[in-house]
């Protein structure tokens, strides 16, 4: 498949938007499926695991491959539900376009506000399609002023509703000038000329589409400066070039659950989402040069590619989706994991289609494929071949704030849980466990509650491991306040052997939300790599060991400043342990801080209750940043500790009647107060 036939997509959406009630539909009406699942009756193709069946929601993206117009469209449905964040992260980060989900009742919902950011940090160009059209309350035009207003888009819709709610029967193409209707249950499309009665409003918004995309485009300004037939041909060419620009989003309205408004929709992704060669050259880092490279996206450049998603498959092992950015890797071939510095063997390609696959010969640039057999390759990893060592932007995750202690059962039962924990590890970048060296105790730290509850029911059910969990407990941070040089020197004698290392690092606070980050700030031609690599290794494990409490350290910036290396006696165990030392002496004298998680909360309730929540926010340490009016609701948005929130549920039921629902995400973290 040529690279411009090629386009890599995703759905994305607040949770219930319909994204995989849309994905479902351009399955089915492209041939790749046979028959309609719907995600209520947990049938939907996309939603294959046992609990999203269950619990009819999506938790890990899915990946699958259809054909329309000749082109080749890979899919990533992904989730909407904000403890599941991580599975958008990496989708979005190896996709060159995305389709964006609203309910044309609820607009732009919290979580729509996260996947939109995220989008914009990697520059995907969208084009939007409100859904849901035959809903009572459905808004078209309020959904558009959403997205001006909380977004900060520009929509530009192609085109229209006809009716609404329980009347709403179709689109006004406003390329074609045509309209597109369906029968009940969407099974017939009709298209056909524009009745009388809707070719004024036709024409209004057809007016303002040639307006935004001449404010782009200098031939469309030109011909209709002239008075000049505009060929759609040309209009749909400069659209696309906007879109891809990412001037404007252009906008599409339907019903995906009575199969209305999806045809239109599959042939805009065809039309105005871009191929991988035209989103520009990839950013990375080649390691023996040291410096910033531009990659093309060509098929027969170097082999790259990113390992976006890790799965484990009983019988197969670590499933690796990966994406690649150039080059062609075939079937038995070996590959050079560039970010672990070693080589691996692929046993086998495969195309997936939600959890079932099909084998392939081989996958060039553009394309998305699954690795079989790689043993050490994690989510963020650079794959390609040792004689152009390059690495990829890594992606960046959010910190889990959250953390149970699990036990097994059984006492037996303890190895296998840990196996089936470092499993889940890899799959999923925001899930981390360690052992509690005081009380023996496993701790496992997630996004949320109900991210927690997955993973457990995962261990119990696949993995066959029974086991108890404790109650929630919040994840601190720790960081420092304050600049600081530190000299560590480190002799010991083991089996006869000298190991000596001095080093000098020099730690400062960064702006939150920063992360870690560690520097070499010196050049040492005599001082042999491995060396410096030790030192890396014993100051990010560092980071993870916290300073006063245990708890991991954020936002922290550590330079290398100097060294003192003695050939004879000097070795890579003496200088990672030399460093992990020197980190912790330096941060204990930086003024170390406790940060505590800070939620960013939005409650859905009736407006008679609106005091009522508002006090109870309060109660719990929270901080009311605002509200809005939604029908006959309103939105309000607060932040309030992590802390406090355990609980909030079952409270803000018993305020409002159980009429009020609320919404919860990671926002920062801040000094712990009291």
């Amino acid at each position: 498949m040529s690279l411009e036939k090629l386009r890599n997509i995703g759905i994305m959406a607040h949770i219930d938007a319909g994204k995989t009630t849309t994905t479902e539909r351009i399955l089915y009406y492209s041939g790749k499926t046979y028959k309609l699942g719907e995600v209520d009756d947990g049938e939907a193709t996309m939603d294959w695991m046992d609990q999203e069946q269950e619990r009819g929601i999506t938790i890990q993206s899915a990946a699958t491959t259809t054909f329309w117009r000749d082109h080749q469209i890979n899919i990533i449905d992904t989730p909407g539900h904000v403890d599941f964040t991580a599975e958008v992260e990496r989708s979005l980060r190896v996709l060159d376009g995305a389709i964006a989900v609203f309910c044309a009742v609820g607009g732009v919902e919290p979580q729509s506000e996260t996947v939109w950011h995220q989008a914009d940090r990697y520059n995907v160009p969208r084009i939007a399609y409100i859904n849901k059209m035959d809903r009572l309350g459905a808004d078209f035009e309020a959904v558009l002023q959403d997205m001006r207003a909380k977004l900060g888009a520009n929509p530009i819709p192609l085109n229209i509703p006809i009716g609404k709610e329980g009347n709403f029967e179709g689109v006004l193409d406003l390329i074609e000038m045509r309209e597109i209707r369906w029968n009940d249950d969407g099974s017939e499309m009709e298209i056909s000329p524009i009745a009388e009665a809707r070719e004024e409003i036709s024409h209004h918004w057809r007016e303002n589409l040639i307006d935004a995309v001449s404010a782009q485009s200098d031939i469309i300004t030109n011909l209709y400066l002239e008075g000049a037939p505009i060929p759609n041909a040309t209009l749909r060419a400069e659209i696309r070039k906007a879109c891809i620009a990412r001037h404007f989003v252009p906008v599409f309205a339907g019903a995906s659950r009575r199969n209305m408004g999806v045809q239109p929709l599959i042939d805009a992704v065809v039309d105005y989402l871009p191929a991988p060669d035209e989103v520009g050259a990839l950013k990375a880092f080649h390691t023996k040069k040291e410096e910033d490279i531009e990659i093309p996206c060509q098929v027969n450049g170097y082999p790259l590619g990113l390992v976006f998603k890790v799965q484990y498959d009983r019988e197969a092992g670590a499933l690796c989706y990966v994406r690649m950015y150039s080059g062609t890797l075939h079937n038995a071939s070996t590959v050079y994991n560039t970010s672990k510095k070693k080589r691996e063997r692929v046993t086998r390609l495969l195309r997936m289609h939600a959890n079932k696959s099909e084998p392939i010969e081989s996958v060039s640039a553009g394309d998305i494929a699954v690795f079989v057999g790689l043993k050490l390759a994690q989510t963020g990893d650079t794959l390609g071949t040792e004689g152009y060592p390059v690495l990829l932007e890594k992606m960046h995750f959010p910190e889990p704030v959250i953390s149970v202690a699990i036990e097994p059962k059984t006492l037996s039962d303890r190895d296998k849980l840990k196996e089936a924990l470092d499993v889940l590890a890899r799959e999923d970048p925001t899930f981390a466990v360690h052992e509690d060296e005081e009380t023996g105790q496993i701790i496992i730290r997630g996004m949320g509650e109900l991210h927690l509850d997955v993973l457990v029911t995962r261990v119990i059910r696949e993995f066959k491991v029974q086991a108890k969990i404790g109650n929630p407990q919040v994840t601190y941070r720790e960081s420092i306040s304050a600049k600081y040089r530190h000299t560590e020197k480190f002799h010991k004698v083991i089996a006869g052997k000298e190991n000596t290392a001095s080093l000098t690092i020099e730690v400062e606070p960064l702006p939150r939300g920063t992360g870690n980050q560690y520097k070499k700030a010196l050049r040492a031609h005599d001082v042999p790599e491995e060396i410096f690599d030790a030192i890396e290794r014993g100051i990010t494990s560092a980071f993870q060991s916290g300073i006063q409490y245990g708890y991991p350290s954020v936002d922290i910036g550590v330079s290398l400043v100097g060294i003192d290396y003695s050939e004879l006696t000097s070795t890579p165990f003496a200088f990672e342990a030399c460093a992990n030392m020197a980190y912790d002496g330096a941060c204990r004298a930086a003024n170390p801080v406790l940060l505590e998680p800070i939620m960013k909360v939005d409650i859905l309730a009736p407006k008679e209750f609106v005091g009522e929540v508002m006090s109870l926010v309060s109660q719990r340490g929270g901080l009311i940043h605002g509200s809005e009016t939604k029908n006959v609701s309103e939105v309000i948005h607060a932040q309030a500790p992590l802390a406090t929130m355990f609980g909030f549920t079952t409270s803000l039921r018993s305020v409002s009647q159980g009429r009020a629902s609320f919404s919860m995400e990671f926002s920062h973290f801040e000094p712990k107060r009291g």
